[in-house]
């Protein structure tokens, strides 16, 4: 499989070899995902027609699609936990398999909670710290196995292990839906429970092959946030400073009532963390004074990243939505009875597999040939975009649907086909990059930001249906013609488009640099 991708060429007289445990992480990748994506992508569908039966129908919809965004917010800010978790105590392997179990844990309560809400959110929970708590480590500590000498394979990998990611996915979006109209919703979520198991369990017997990074020692009084400690404490404007962020962050929480608890507490984390961001960008100077060179510049290389991650949020607010909103687009259009709606979704992984070994094997040798290098930067501006045209296209067809025009459902591919290239692009690309950007005691923390960048993405999602539930913004679109629908695809293909031109005029500036670890002797 590994040899579908592009090897950059190695000078050294003795070529490295891939790290054999790699094999072990790829397994377990692929079991997970297949895992992850088989009940995520039925959860809609199986909210609308099973769980929220009690509702009034012209409810469901809409309410199974905040469910399962906030399902989705949960996955990836938990990040943040599992990060922290792995760089101050445990490690990283330790918290993979720790939260492996739990994650096993909370796929048993879905498949014996089919008729109990209680029970079935209990486990969504439980999935949602799994799922989330693991994603930043397992990045990670795929790059652990690499140093200097063999970062030129870490690229490969990287590649090689989005498009497992994408293996398990293609293969659950058809079997699983399918399984859930069969045989129902036990059989559909505990099959994925099973493969759960299968990839803690491989993961488990590589066990002593790994290559582990041991956690940051405890109290380093050098870690990000002893130094933006200090650089907001250290004059009277850094202090205004983390007073707007704690005043953001309880307006923030002000929102409770109206968008919920998930929604209210991140929108008070992303005001939080933007202002404390903003605050110790301008104030950093004044840590130098406790604080070495390293350290500092350690944490401004970190406010860089983490311009470009918010930047990225508009691309997830778009990507995510193709498992809830064009799942709801597709019930709308003719289709063969035995095809269901959510399957259409394993278009996406597919074509993951299809591009990503045409990229590197065609497209960007040949861009190369035209002087032109396909930096990641540019692969994601690029990526970002196309996630924009791809909502221009997704929204039109709504706008016919609206009309009372009759689709084929193979009008989807087209948007899912832009779509997928932009998260070759973006998503693929963003994981190697944060990688390679963060300071080496920090990297799953990174990682876990990359992943908030994604929670960031979904609360746009719920904060524009909170939006246009309004009457007011509901007798707006109706002057303009369009349905609610089909205008927030339009609106979300603008905030992308514009989210594009940004990223691309940041990165104009970014300083790009090398922090994999040093070879070994």
């Amino acid at each position: 499989m590994l040899r579908l991708f592009e090897v950059p060429p190695v000078t050294t007289a003795a070529r490295p070899r891939l790290p054999s445990q790699i094999a072990y992480i790829i397994g377990n990748e692929g079991c997970e995902r297949f895992s992850f994506y088989g009940m995520r992508n039925i959860l809609t569908i199986f909210l609308a027609q099973h769980l929220l039966l009690a509702l009034p129908e012209a409810e469901r919809a809409v309410a199974a699609k905040d469910v399962f965004h906030t399902f989705v917010i949960g996955v990836y800010f938990f990040p943040l936990l599992g990060g922290l978790i792995a760089d101050r105590w445990l490690g990283r392997y330790k918290t993979i398999l720790y939260l492996s179990l739990l994650y096993c844990v909370g796929h048993l309560m879905l498949a014996l909670s089919e008729s109990s809400p209680g029970g079935f959110y209990t486990g969504l929970f439980l999935i949602a710290l799994g799922s989330g708590g693991i994603k930043p480590c397992v990045s990670a500590f795929v790059g652990d196995q690499f140093d200097q000498s063999t970062r030129h394979l870490a690229k490969l990998v990287f590649d090689a292990f989005y498009w497992v990611i994408n293996f398990g996915s293609f293969f659950a979006s058809l079997l699983i839906p399918w399984t859930l109209k069969q045989w129902g919703p036990s059989v559909a979520f505990g099959i994925p429970g099973l493969l759960m198991a299968v990839a803690t369990l491989i993961f488990w017997l590589g066990r002593d092959r790994y290559v582990c990074v041991p956690p940051a020692p405890r109290g380093d009084p050098h870690a990000l946030v002893p130094v933006a400690r200090d650089a907001l404490s250290g004059s009277l404007s850094g202090m205004v400073s983390l007073a707007v962020a704690v005043a953001g962050a309880l307006l923030g929480l002000a929102t409770i009532p109206w968008l919920g608890f998930v929604s209210g507490v991140c929108l008070a984390l992303v005001a939080f963390l933007a202002a404390t961001g903003l605050g110790t960008w301008l104030h950093l100077d004044q840590a130098r004074a406790h604080h070495p060179e390293e350290a500092v510049e350690g944490v401004r290389a970190v406010l860089r990243l983490l311009v470009l991650f918010a930047l990225v949020t508009p691309f997830w607010s778009l990507f995510d939505q193709k498992a809830s909103t064009w799942v709801l687009q597709a019930a709308e259009m003719t289709r063969p009875e035995w095809f269901q709606p959510s399957q259409m979704q394993a278009l996406n992984p597919a074509l993951v597999m299809l591009f990503i070994p045409l990229n590197n094997a065609l497209l960007y040798p040949a861009m190369r040939k035209l002087g032109l290098e396909p930096t990641a930067l540019r692969r994601m501006t690029a990526g970002i975009a196309l996630s924009g045209l791809s909502w221009i296209v997704a929204g039109g067809m709504q706008v016919l649907l609206d009309q009372g025009q009759v689709l084929s459902i193979t009008w989807q591919v087209l948007p899912y086909a832009l779509l997928t290239f932009g998260e070759v692009l973006v998503s693929a690309t963003g994981l190697e990059f944060a990688y390679s950007q963060a300071p080496l005691r920090m990297k799953s923390a990174l990682m876990a930001f990359w992943s908030l960048s994604v929670t960031v993405g979904n609360l746009w999602v719920l904060l524009a249906d909170a939006a246009v539930k309004g009457p007011a913004v509901t007798n707006f679109v109706q002057s303009l013609g369009v349905g609610v629908t089909a205008f927030q695809m339009l609106a979300f293909a603008g905030f992308a488009l514009a989210a594009a031109a940004a990223f691309g005029l940041y990165a104009m500036a970014y300083p790009v640099h090398d922090r994999y670890r040093a070879a070994e002797a």
